[in-house]
């Protein structure tokens, strides 16, 4: 038996939204990386990479074969036009890799994890919006500790992300994430059991 409904889960950067998935991962909730679904589609041996490879010459692959994501990250910098050839080859491949593992997924409600949850348009797979949020000033801390960046870096990638009044208007749930994680794990429970209540159509 197949999930019922899918929750996507989203929140900036440093908000907590991995630790999250971690907790309901641990509850027996099958999880969806979409960062790890962009990566699969582009491991050597499919056939993005080869059209990739093709498109930008030999030089953004590694002597193994694998994809040189520096080499391409400047081969499309600088090029609107390249940056969009790539998104619109990757983006079909990533969402089908996406239903198929959500496809497989055998826990009562299944969850897409994806930074980019309503950027995207990624919001369309799922029933329900759940949004990690905290205060930027404890983003920029979270993310500067756990990565080893400067501020400028952090504040260089939440400029990107949809603004947190923006992304919260979207939310069907959130969990202020703003206390330690013990107090993490008792939203992501409270809202496990909620979840559970639910099937695909009042989801």
């Amino acid at each position: 038996m197949t999930s019922a409904w899918t929750l996507g889960l989203t929140g900036g950067i440093g908000s907590g939204k991995s630790a999250a998935a971690e907790h309901f991962a641990r509850l027996g909730i099958t999880c969806v990386d979409a960062d790890q679904a962009a990566r699969w589609v582009v491991e050597p041996g499919r056939p993005a990479l080869a059209e990739i490879a093709g498109h930008f010459s030999p030089a953004v692959l590694q002597p193994d074969g694998s994809l040189n994501r520096a080499a391409l990250r400047a081969a499309i910098f600088a090029d609107p036009a390249q940056r969009r050839w790539l998104e619109a080859l990757l983006h079909p491949l990533i969402r089908q890799e996406i239903l198929a593992a959500l496809a497989r997924a055998a826990s009562p409600y299944a969850i897409l994890v994806s930074p980019l949850l309503f950027e995207s348009g990624q919001r369309a797979l799922v029933r329900r919006g759940l949004v990690i949020d905290a205060p930027e000033a404890l983003q920029l801390e979270r993310a500067m500790r756990r990565d080893g960046v400067e501020e400028a870096q952090v504040r260089a990638i939440l400029a990107a992300q949809l603004p947190r009044a923006e992304r919260l208007a979207k939310a069907d749930d959130v969990i202020c994430n703003d206390g330690d994680l013990a107090t993490l794990h008792t939203e992501v429970e409270r809202l496990h059991s909620f979840y559970l209540t639910l099937d695909g159509g009042q989801a």
